[in-house]
């Protein structure tokens, strides 16, 4: 039976429905492609603007953060309202501020930070600084000590050495110190994503994937990870799975 005899067989509603539908995937598939076109060229050009967010600043200090990831940490610790955050690549100093300052207004809440040199004059008394590498038996031995006397939650964010080994290796050494509900964020995995840059890769991607290969009790808020269109940190909010305890228990 040649096609054309088998179209006529179809009855008017059913060809009319099937053109309808057709037409409504197109368009939804035009609008994905648009939409992220769109949002991959405008990240792009903000980089660019911003020179990756190099003169953004806290208070006066060079903070180096995309200020939408910014806003979705300050909800996540408003949230899980961390006993001690830890933090790896100090940089200039303006995350720790302002992770402490957002501490200050809860009325709970330290910062322990880590990198190799220190490029700031920052002092607060919620903040700890800590010289060395994040990988090393003695950072990680000061930190994990610091982890136990805790009496809160524990949330870790890592924003050192980007290539996927170095990420990797801290996400081993740094993932068990996070509670159960709380988050290991993991920085910068926009460095696998755009084109532009003189970023190294690979990067952190690869190592958040070989990381939850190896780590079921560990999954990704996509909802964190996507609330703005574009972050630095793709599959970069990593939460604990299992039920937070209460400080006395």
């Amino acid at each position: 039976m040649k096609r054309t005899s088998l179209r006529a067989l179809i009855p008017k509603p059913i060809k009319r429905a099937l053109r309808r539908s057709q037409q409504a995937c197109l368009r939804t598939v035009d609008h994905l492609f648009l939409d992220r076109l769109v949002t991959r060229l405008f990240f792009e050009l903000l980089v660019r603007k911003t020179t990756n967010f190099a003169h953004c600043t806290w208070l006066g200090h060079r903070i180096w953060q995309n200020i939408l990831d910014l806003w979705t940490i300050q909800e996540t610790l408003a949230e899980i309202r961390p006993d001690l955050l830890i933090e790896s690549g100090t940089n200039r100093g303006g995350s720790a501020l302002f992770y402490a300052h957002l501490f200050d207004l809860m009325g709970s809440g330290r910062v322990l930070t880590v990198d190799l040199h220190k490029m700031h004059d920052i002092v607060h008394p919620r903040v700890d600084f800590l010289l060395g590498s994040s990988v090393s038996d003695a950072i990680v031995a000061k930190v994990r000590e610091r982890a136990q006397a805790a009496r809160g939650p524990i949330m870790v964010i890592l924003d050192s050495d980007h290539s996927e080994n170095h990420v990797f290796g801290e996400m081993e050494l740094y993932a068990p110190l996070v509670t159960p509900g709380s988050f290991l964020l993991v920085q910068d995995g926009v460095t696998d994503v755009l084109s532009m840059g003189r970023w190294d890769r690979p990067g952190p991607l690869p190592a958040i994937k070989r990381f939850l290969a190896g780590h079921p009790e560990f999954e990704v808020d996509h909802e964190r990870c996507e609330r703005f269109l574009i972050t630095h940190h793709p599959l970069g909010w990593l939460r604990r799975l299992g039920v937070a305890s209460s400080p006395d228990s």
